[in-house]
């Protein structure tokens, strides 16, 4: 599951410049900033024309100690001809040049090493990541970890690229759309490493989320929190407007057909409830081209090589636009804005005066809205009576890219603390612990061993709205775009097309679906491009 060969030769860049991320990284106390915290280029470019042929067998001289005497027909003298098998060059390994992962340096510490983690979730998954830490802290002697909520995962990814080496920590959580630029910041151990030093088997991890983060043939990061977009709606507005509650839309062109059948019925003022925000809205056309199998960017989506050129203007691209437009323009949709809090949408399901009926959002949240829902915020409207669907898209077939974030382990914080780190990444990627955690927020089990324990097991038995975004991740494909982009100014390229599509939903009987495409696209396409020459 994890690439063992690489997919390309280009010599890494030290220093990841945050242009086209508008991340302002500073120097810090110990005078090493997350620019300046990488390699020398000569320690991680690939052999050159000149080592390979020093280090290449001379076919020069024979010893002729080795060779057998051969008489030839010709002359019937004897000729010395050596008795050698043609030379294997092996590929280099994708890890050459990288960090080592010294799994083994626990065994001679000095008591406890103690590690901070940090992280970016809501209040009740923070604690619930908190009692994880606890039950590893209480289980082994070796190790101590504390946790430290940064708020977001935004905030988390700008303040390990501002800090220096000395005030990060030993380990932390950040989401698939910093792969790129956490990789060639030359500052992380790659998780393959200490995958392939301690023998971890990782072969029951879903593809999708291992996928989500290799980068250039190399495993940088383990996955640990999943999730995926999921379709949320009532049973009771479906079943008022003649539709089955178990068989929700799947194609946008259903989608479509249901709130229109809701709308026409009065069982909800709107259809579809949408928002603006960079990491929904924005990221929509990489869920959507992921699932029809459609580039994103070139390079395989920015997995087989650095992205270049974006390119999601494109038939599948330009109908989502227009299927969104259509939505505002018919009064089949409304658009909560911003949503900056993540209950906007949901609060306009329960809307008394004009609700709406479905809304796309994170799998993350079913267990925070469960406890809304028992603590009243629906009224009459109980859990029972909400239901999860796969993510709606432009094919009828139950796919998601992975959404969450991965266990990244920093370099330079010494052999004992990234062995600290590996031990507790291994907790929290075990399967227990997978099924313990998914049972407790609502994340998706990131390994298919998990689902077969208890207490994920049963929950998923006993209410099949957990389930939902399990299934669509474990969904088998070949495709590379399965995998969310890669792409280094991600997050300004997520808020490009989050601008186009408020634009779509200000003026939807003005604004042209594909000139703002185009133009998403073209700007896209600087920030690649600036991105890529200064890094």
């Amino acid at each position: 599951m994890i690439p063992t060969t690489p997919l390309r030769s280009r010599p890494r860049r030290v220093g990841v410049l945050l242009a086209g991320l508008a991340l302002g990284a500073a120097a810090c106390s110990d005078g090493d900033s997350a620019i300046d915290a990488g390699r020398d280029d000569a320690a991680t470019t690939e052999v050159s024309t000149a080592e390979a042929e020093a280090a290449a067998p001379s076919t020069d001289a024979v010893d002729p100690a080795t060779t057998d005497p051969v008489e030839t027909e010709a002359t019937g003298t004897d000729s010395t001809v050596a008795d050698t098998e043609p030379v294997v060059t092996e590929a280099p390994s994708p890890l050459a040049g990288l960090a080592p992962c010294p799994v083994d340096a626990l065994e001679t510490a000095d008591g406890p090493i103690e590690i901070t983690m940090w992280f970016g979730l809501a209040d009740a998954l923070g604690r619930e990541l908190e009692s994880l830490a606890e039950q590893y802290n209480g289980s082994q002697d070796r190790v101590v970890v504390n946790v430290e909520n940064q708020v977001d995962y935004e905030s988390t990814i700008d303040k390990y690229l501002q800090l220096g080496v000395g005030e990060r920590p030993e380990i932390l959580l950040a989401p698939e759309f910093a792969v790129q630029t956490f990789a060639e910041s030359d500052s992380f151990v790659p998780a393959q490493a200490c995958v392939e030093a301690s023998g971890l088997d990782t072969s029951r991890f879903l593809p999708r989320a291992l996928n989500a983060y290799a980068f250039d043939a190399v495993q940088w990061a383990l996955p640990f929190n999943v999730s995926s977009p999921v379709l949320y709606f009532t049973s009771p507005v479906f079943e008022a407007a003649g539709l089955d509650p178990a068989d929700p839309p799947l194609a946008l062109e259903e989608l479509r057909s249901a709130s229109q059948a809701i709308v026409d019925s009065g069982a909800a003022t709107y259809g579809l409830v949408v928002d603006v925000a960079r990491n929904s809205a924005g990221a929509q056309l990489e869920q959507w081209l992921g699932q029809a199998e459609v580039p994103y960017v070139d390079n395989d989506n920015g997995r087989s090589a650095r992205a270049t050129e974006a390119l999601f203007d494109n038939p599948t691209g330009l109908a989502g636009f227009e299927f969104l437009q259509g939505m505002r323009r018919d009064g089949l949709s409304f658009n909560v804005g911003q949503n900056p809090g993540g209950l906007d949408a949901f609060l306009k399901l329960v809307d008394p005066s004009e609700p709406g009926a479905m809304t796309v959002e994170t799998s993350a949240a079913l267990t925070q809205l469960y406890d809304a829902l028992d603590g009243g915020l629906g009224g009459d409207l109980t859990r029972d009576y909400l239901i999860v669907g796969p993510m709606p898209g432009p094919t009828d077939a139950p796919a998601a890219q992975v959404s969450g974030a991965a266990l990244w382990i920093p370099a330079d914080k010494g052999d004992e603390s990234v062995a600290a780190a590996w031990d507790f990444t291994q907790f929290l990627v075990d399967a227990q612990t997978q099924s313990t955690w998914a049972a407790g927020t609502g994340y998706v089990p990131m390994r298919s061993d998990a689902v077969e324990l208890d207490p994920i097991a049963s929950l998923f038995d006993e209410d099949p709205n957990f389930r939902v975004a399990y299934d669509q991740l474990a969904a088998p494909t070949e495709s590379p775009f399965a995998a969310r982009p890669a792409v280094g100014p991600q997050r300004e390229v997520r808020q490009t097309l989050a601008d186009a599509i408020a634009r779509l939903y200000d003026d939807p009987e003005g604004a042209d679906a594909g000139a703002l495409l185009a133009d998403a696209e073209a700007t896209a396409n600087r920030l690649i491009a600036t991105y890529n020459d200064l890094n």
